[in-house]
């Protein structure tokens, strides 16, 4: 580049030293002045865009990742779910074959909903790429045929081949029509960009009032909330339930005559508040409350197991029979199963995985993202304004130059 200029400016130089005093040598040398700068501005314009346009696609392939990611978040979220309501679908089949129906049709109409969000994130995920991908080459492509053209014109201006620099300017002007076509594509996006970001700002601020929330898949706050409290007030009234029989339990064996403490240590662990939330609290539990998933431990040595005599269970104190310690088991395993998965639930209800995402966005990516497509934008602007100019200097010196016989590498006629 600097080369080029310095070379530009030696034949000037030359030109002008050794030219008349003729008014349109003068011209000549304004005009020709003139190609040079903005040639060399045209080519700083777009080596600003490739870098530009390198950064943005960066960004937004970052971008596309993070939010894509919370379709993925939810996807992984469902399956676990699923798997865990098909073990408590078979561990209840034996007891409540109503209750393993409706777990198996929850899990179908999961199984639906997460193949649904796996076509979505693979669908939009293969679109977002094309889109990325065309503009990133399309810029590409538009910064190598302009660098191309350039090096042509100025070719062709040494030569003074007249009707091939005609037929140059010719591209270069349907090629600055196309910069001007990108540089309003990537204003619009530029535009996206900031009304998107926004639009994550107000949604992490305010999910419940917030235009996205009608095309996010998500459950109406007012239904997920319904939701989650049934089944908190569910799990806590089963844990009441158990507690009191537990209770009526010991005073029938004359436990609770020992006192306070060992009824304590026997108790089972509630992990939820009372009414009216029904709030899903594991710190709700003391250290000595016995987790619902430890029950069958709790019952083993107490367990009359089959090919015991009834006698011989009574003299050691085992009192529960084979098939209630299994019913026992498959109960607490399930209820175990569905307090563990309480906060994928929660969180499913909640969209909490749309939310952190876009957090994560606004928090990291949206500035940067932002910047760039800026950048991008600035940059195609200026080149496509340095074009324009450009293309009327080539006009003007071609128009100087028509029907003019020139020494080669001279930009004098000759005599």
């Amino acid at each position: 580049m600097l080369s080029g200029l310095g070379f530009g400016i030696f034949i000037l130089s030359k030109g002008a030293s050794t030219s008349s005093t003729d008014p349109s040598d003068l011209q000549r040398v304004v005009v020709i002045s003139l190609v040079l700068l903005l040639t060399l501005l045209a080519i700083v314009a777009s080596g600003c865009v490739l870098a530009a346009n390198q950064r943005s696609h960066h960004r937004m392939r970052r971008l596309k990742e993070t939010i894509l990611k919370a379709g993925d978040d939810a996807h992984r979220t469902i399956r676990r779910i699923i798997t865990t309501m098909i073990g408590m679908e078979y561990l209840l089949l034996p007891y409540e074959p109503a209750v393993s129906f409706r777990l198996n049709l929850t899990t179908h109409q999961l199984r639906k909903e997460s193949r649904v969000i796996e076509q979505f994130v693979q669908t939009n995920g293969r679109s977002i790429d094309l889109a990325i991908q065309t503009s990133y080459i399309a810029h590409i492509v538009i910064v190598a045929v302009n660098m191309g053209l350039l090096t042509g014109v100025i070719v062709l201006l040494l030569l003074h081949w007249h009707p091939g620099l005609v037929m140059i300017i010719l591209f270069c002007w349907i090629l600055t029509t196309l910069c001007w076509v990108i540089t309003g594509i990537d204003f619009f996006l530029h535009t996206f960009a900031e009304d998107t970001c926004s639009a994550f700002q107000g949604y992490v601020r305010n999910p419940k009032k917030n235009s996205l929330t009608t095309i996010l898949p998500c459950m109406d706050s007012s239904y997920s909330d319904q939701l989650m409290t049934e089944i908190g007030s569910t799990i806590y009234n089963f844990f009441a339930l158990l507690n009191a029989k537990t209770t009526v339990l010991y005073r029938s064996l004359g436990i609770g005559d020992l006192g306070n403490e060992l009824t304590g240590v026997l108790k089972i662990c509630e992990p939820f508040s009372g009414p009216p939330n029904y709030s899903y609290m594991p710190g709700n539990c003391s250290k000595d409350d016995i987790p619902v998933g430890d029950l069958p431990n709790v019952l083993a040595p107490f367990t009359c197991y089959q090919g015991n005599s009834p006698g011989k269970c009574k003299s050691e104190g085992k009192f529960v029979p084979e098939s209630a310690y299994y019913m026992a088991c498959a109960y607490s395993r399930s209820i175990q199963d569905l307090i563990d998965m309480y906060p994928d639930l929660k969180g499913l209800s909640e969209c909490s995985f749309v939310k952190d995402r876009f957090e994560e966005a606004v928090l990291h990516q949206c500035r940067p993202f932002r910047a760039s497509t800026r950048r991008l934008w600035s940059s195609m602007l200026a080149l496509s304004i340095v074009m324009v100019a450009l293309v009327l200097a080539w006009v003007v010196k071609a128009c100087q130059d028509r029907g003019r016989a020139f020494s080669r590498c001279s930009i004098f006629p000759n005599s």
